[in-house]
């Protein structure tokens, strides 16, 4: 069953268990906090790295997004939030650390322990965010990815490329959308990512921004299992694969480079203009289409969001089952407005 609400669900879904003193309280003494995990059915575990696009992962001839989207798995929002915050546990030191994504970084890592070590390893407004959240995040033993909205007073947020509308003023200090959770041993760059199935719990200082998603049945009561109403045309694109011919990895990036070129340029895709045979390209645009209609079945409960005056669902969604996790993102209106808006684009 597709992740959705908690009565939808039909099984408890508890939140994690938070403090709710500030960190500024915690400082003197941190005393983890019990955390239980209540996982689904569909527990994805993945490696540390970007999430694909389902039509990028074809190019070599991957067939598996096809089964993709066929299986029950787990469906999530993904928000706009700018920079992507890291937070939790350090397991090399026990210590609660911030962080951005250079936390995971092999050489020059970022993990950020106390105010200090912010001041030497960033600046700037990533500084000044990284700041806040050390001090107002929640003290927990797990270690957590999500994306940094804005800070509290407001109730309209424009954190990266899409702006956000809430119901009311957000009175906690800071505002987080919490999408991964992450396991490790020893080490942070050793660890592995896992889909953030339950809610966090908000404190009175930083509220946690978690939509419920679904896949529309056609019943507004009810979640749809999988994309299985998309079986047809996922069987007809199986069959269609016998027809292309597929390239090797190396090739495959620079394709997917290419394509990302006339995305970011807001340019047509000619099936003729890549340095492949053209039944791939072709084929690379029916499997896009498949995830079109997968994405125009998806709904959610989070706040209103526009990308200049125009509104829009969602940034997209991140749908996990046995068969990986992957994106559903509109790449002609999305991920164009993002290619081109600079916000955040500097190392962090």
């Amino acid at each position: 069953m597709v992740s959705c609400s908690h009565k939808e669900l039909g099984g408890i879904r508890a939140p994690f268990l938070y403090t709710q003193v500030s960190r500024r309280d915690q400082l003197a003494n941190r005393t983890p906090n019990p955390l239980k995990t209540p996982w689904g059915c569909h527990t994805t575990f993945m490696q540390n790295k970007h999430i694909e696009h389902p039509e990028d992962t074809i190019l070599t001839g991957d067939l598996n997004a096809l089964d993709w989207f066929e299986a029950a798995g787990t469906l999530s929002v993904k928000m706009d939030g700018a920079p992507a915050i890291v937070w939790g546990r350090n397991p090399a030191t026990g210590n609660f650390f911030v962080g951005t994504k250079s936390v995971f970084n092999k050489v020059k890592i970022k993990i950020n322990e106390s105010h200090a070590d912010i001041d030497a390893k960033h600046d700037g407004e990533v500084a000044k965010i990284l700041h806040a959240c050390l001090d107002w995040l929640p003290n927990t033993d797990g270690i957590f990815q999500g994306d940094f909205i804005g800070f509290g007073g407001e109730t309209e947020y424009t954190p990266n490329t899409i702006t956000y509308q809430f119901s009311e003023v957000i009175t906690q200090k800071i505002i987080i959308a919490p999408h991964t959770r992450y396991e490790a041993n020893d080490d942070l760059r050793d660890s592995w990512a896992i889909p953030l199935t339950v809610n966090l719990g908000s404190t009175d200082f930083c509220k946690f921004v978690k939509p419920q998603a679904r896949i529309f049945s056609g019943d507004y009561t009810k979640c749809a299992g999988s994309f299985g109403d998309l079986t047809e045309v996922i069987q007809f694109a199986k069959v269609m694969a016998q027809n292309v011919t597929f390239v090797d990895d190396k090739k495959a990036k620079q394709i997917k480079q290419a394509l990302n070129k006339c995305i970011r340029e807001n340019t047509p895709i000619d099936d003729n203009a890549f340095d492949c045979d053209y039944t791939l390209i072709a084929y690379w645009k029916l499997i896009k289409s498949i995830k079109d209609d997968a994405l125009f079945l998806c709904r959610n409960d989070g706040p209103a969001a526009y990308i200049g005056l125009d509104r829009i669902d969602s940034e997209g969604y991140v749908y996990s089952n046995e068969f990986g996790t992957m994106k559903l993102v509109n790449r002609e209106r999305f991920s164009y407005a993002n290619f081109n808006n600079v916000k955040f684009n500097q190392p962090v």
